[in-house]
């Protein structure tokens, strides 16, 4: 037996290494090959949309739609209008009904505000911009060498309850607003001389799924896909690390291949795994047969030595490249991106490779000011970016699935991220919505748990636990490897609702210290603070105003369970089981103006405004979250518009308050000492000073050494504009996005933080503005404009490339104001 088993591996080996020598003399070809194999083309551009209801009469035919759901329809040129709610009225295509778009494209926030209660399912938390029903068109063609693959479309994001025609054919329906919709055009397309294509696309937005902003239309990106019919299949792999240590770690790799053909196949599949500097590592190959139109999965494992360990603070990544063999020929390949880590959540807190490690979160919507929720992909880059650079590490996807690329982001720049559901529902419906969010996204790293639903009316209750039981077995078989929590803010101990979930998540469980009296109680339990601290504020603002719908940075106004910015991470300090907090929220967003309602058209919630400006409090959770000397005081220093002293009349007593991580800071007034405090772990400190123009300086020390200071001044009046670009070069690809901050000086330079001047913006070159803002919760200006009033002393301009390469720039004007220009190159 000893002698027929090495024998074995002697002939396996020797089939290997064949294998390895047939890939190397036919490396050339496989390059071009897998050019040909599998195609993922962007589709977002040359769409036409119809904003409004268009009659159609359902033909109960194959392919007998026709009209506008096919590339041959009657075109109508003179001037006309048409009744769209003909049902026959499909039948006609009148250019001057549509516009011209690309995607991602959010039609609400393209809309005027209205105050009108009953936009959104409450009053307010919809921001008061209506959606309705919208329509998107494209013509296109297919080569002829397309024929015999298989191809398909992928809408990574529709809002919402879409419906799909491809050249007269009925394709499906879609409800969900937050997972992705995929169809097989494969039958019903027109290859090469067969003719043109048309796919129409119906948008029904007059629903909603939240209490928030949610946008209306294809928000996020299109992809049309090509491959063989013998293929790896949608979200068709699975890459797990079982075993991870310093010096080496598994790698365990499930593929499902789809064999589409009407014969079996005999195939070989070649996975590797690629690191970081696109060097191969390990690889593994397997042989099998695959019947007629069946499907196989296969499993694979390799090792990595001295693995790249994945954090945050290290991310880390490795690829792996899946190719598929017939016959010596390779007719598809694969990529999926994975990183080496070990996360264990237990009694004791969060364990990221080994080590405590507190999750330093922030919970986030969607939107931006500008856009709405159509992002393009560099603004959610910048909006990590500004998190990064505040200390947090991680990212609660509030409360529904996010768009791919954000979490790709995730995994690049380093984030521990919980991937949310959005509806606690076991229907048909919501369990596909729920395996949808699973497959597609089981393999980022930066993932590390679950969360089945947010805040539900029936937590805790026995139907509640019933479903949710459900949702986490599901989620289970799919991902063994993560642990399941559901953002609880109510019946955390009733009706078994906790105890079918792995990590109990508390919303608010500061409240009464509801946490520690639920260690006390269950001291078994694994918990995290899923959501907290909810503190209001406007940018800029120092005094809560009713009338204007502004909020303090200085006082807690409403909600009144929260603490103030950075307090809430003393818990987290003292109990490490609570193993990390997600503040609600990172930025403001649209809609839930809470405390007020109209004219407040966006939410106070944001440690950082919707335009990316930060409030006061971002410096309490840089001075938590970072190692970096922090010292930040307010209010600013200057004159009320009327000119006659802050708050009041010069004389008045005013309060100075100050987030820091010194151990000390002294404060001064025009040069004059106004006392040294000694700093308490994330609290405030607070001065009273009797308010007089000037210079106020605080200065921060440790181990009494200076390590910091910072300065707020009285300005002058406004008399410039600065613009400031994150970038200075762009791609020329219609996609890339550079953000520039407009800010209203004085003349020695210093941003007027009173400042509301009208903002004028002219662009030349090979770019074009896709949006502005300025951060005030009660701005009724239209964001699609060339215009912008600043709002305590800054706005915002987003402008994007065009298809062509060049000199983008863009000027800002201002009665009265000096001018200001800034050049960005598109290459």
């Amino acid at each position: 037996m000893k002698y027929i088993l090495k024998r074995t591996e002697i002939l396996l080996w020797i089939t290997y290494f064949l294998f390895i020598l047939l890939l190397d003399t036919h490396s050339q070809n496989t390059q071009q090959k897998i050019q040909k194999v599998r195609t993922k083309e962007n589709f977002d551009f040359n769409w036409q949309f119809h904003k409004g209801d268009i009659g159609i009469k359902r033909q109960v035919k194959a392919g007998g739609q026709g009209g506008i759901t096919d590339a041959y329809v009657k075109v109508i040129t003179k001037d006309t209008i048409i009744d769209y709610s003909d049902p026959y009225s499909y039948r006609v295509f009148f250019p001057c009904d549509w516009k011209e778009v690309d995607l991602p494209h959010d039609w609400a926030v393209e809309g005027t505000f209205i105050h009108d209660d009953e936009v959104g399912n409450q009053p307010a938390v919809s921001g008061y911009l209506p959606t309705g029903i919208g329509f998107y068109r494209k013509e296109f063609e297919i080569p002829g060498s397309y024929k015999g693959q298989k191809v398909s479309i992928e809408f990574d994001g529709i809002f919402r309850n879409s419906t799909v025609w491809v050249n007269g054919h009925l394709m499906g329906c879609h409800q969900s607003g937050y997972t992705p919709s995929n169809y097989d055009l494969t039958d019903i397309l027109r290859y090469g001389n067969e003719g043109k294509n048309a796919i129409l696309v119906k948008v029904d937005a007059s629903e909603y799924e939240g209490w928030w902003y949610e946008g209306a239309g294809i928000y996020r990106h299109v992809w049309l896909i090509k491959t063989d019919r013998l293929h790896v299949a949608r979200f068709g792999t699975y890459v797990t690390t079982p075993t991870v240590s310093d010096t080496e770690a598994v790698v365990r790799i499930s593929t499902t291949l789809k064999n589409e053909y009407k014969t079996g196949k005999n195939i070989t599949i070649f996975s590797k795994i690629i690191d970081k500097k696109g060097i191969a590592l390990d690889s593994g190959t397997a042989s099998q047969s695959i019947p007629p139109m069946a499907e196989a999965e296969i499993t694979q494992t390799v090792s990595v030595q001295r693995p790249m360990i994945w954090s945050p603070e290290t991310p880390d990544l490795y690829k792996v490249l899946t190719e598929v063999f017939e016959n010596g020929s390779i007719i598809d390949t694969y990529e999926t991106t994975f990183g080496i880590r070990k996360v264990e959540i237990n009694k004791n807190g969060v364990f990221l490779n080994g080590k405590l490690y507190p999750v330093k979160g922030t919970c986030n919507h969607q939107d931006f000011a500008g856009i709405g929720v159509a992002l393009p992909d560099k603004i959610n880059w910048y909006k990590l970016k500004l998190l990064k650079e505040m200390g947090s590490n991680g990212y609660r996807c509030s409360h529904h699935p996010p768009t791919p690329e954000l979490l790709d982001m995730c995994d690049s720049m380093g984030f521990m991220v919980v991937d949310e559901n959005r509806h606690l529902s076991s229907s048909e419906e919501g369990i596909k919505d729920l395996t949808t969010m699973l497959y597609r996204d089981r393999n980022h790293p930066s993932i590390f748990m679950w969360c089945m639903e947010n805040e539900e009316w029936i937590q805790g209750t026995v139907m509640g636990a019933r479903i949710l039981e459900t949702l986490v077995q599901t989620t289970h078989k799919i991902d063994s490897t993560r642990p399941v929590t559901a953002a609880m803010n109510h019946g955390r101990n009733e009706g078994g609702y906790a105890d079918v979930m792995d990590v109990v998540g508390y919303n608010y469980g500061d409240k009464q210290l509801a946490y520690v009296k639920d260690r006390e109680k269950y001291p078994d339990r694994v918990m995290f603070c899923t959501e907290g601290t909810s503190f209001v504020s406007t940018r800029g603002e120092y005094e809560t105003n009713w009338e204007k719908g502004y909020t303090s940075n200085s006082i807690i106004v409403k909600p009144d369970w929260g603490p103030y910015p950075g307090e809430d991470w003393a818990d987290i300090v003292k109990y490490p089981y609570l193993g990390g907090l997600f503040v609600w929220t990172g930025f403001d967003y649209r809609g839930e103006p809470t405390p007020f309602w109209w004219p407040c058209v966006s939410s106070h919630f944001g440690i950082i405004d919707i335009c990316g400006f930060p409030k006061d409090g971002y410096y309490a959770y840089k001075a938590a979250w970072t190692n970096e000397p922090v010292v930040h005081i307010f209010p600013h220093w200057n004159p009320d518009k009327d000119g006659t002293g802050w708050p009041g009349k010069e004389g008045d007593s005013i309060k100075v308050h100050c987030y820091t991580n010194c151990e000390e800071v002294e404060l001064f007034l025009n040069g004059k000492r106004q006392g040294k405090k000694k700093a308490e772990s994330y609290r405030k400190l607070v001065w009273s000073l009797i308010y007089q123009p000037g210079i106020l300086e605080a200065k921060g020390y440790k181990d009494r050494k200076l390590v910091t200071r910072d300065i707020v001044e009285t300005t002058t009046a406004p008399a410039q504009i600065a613009l400031s670009s994150d970038v200075n070069t762009i791609k020329a690809d219609g996609c890339d996005v550079a953000v520039i901050r407009v800010a209203i000086q004085d003349d020695k330079g210093r941003v007027v933080p009173t400042a509301n001047n009208l903002v004028n913006f002219s662009i030349e070159g090979p770019g074009k503005i896709i949006g502005t803002g300025n951060g005030k919760p009660t701005s009724h200006e239209p964001d699609k404009a060339s215009q912008r009033m600043a709002f305590n002393g800054y706005c915002l301009v987003l402008v994007q490339s065009e298809k062509s390469s060049g000199e983008i720039r863009l000027k800002a004007t201002s009665e009265k104001l000096k001018d200001a220009g800034v050049v960005i190159k598109a290459d």
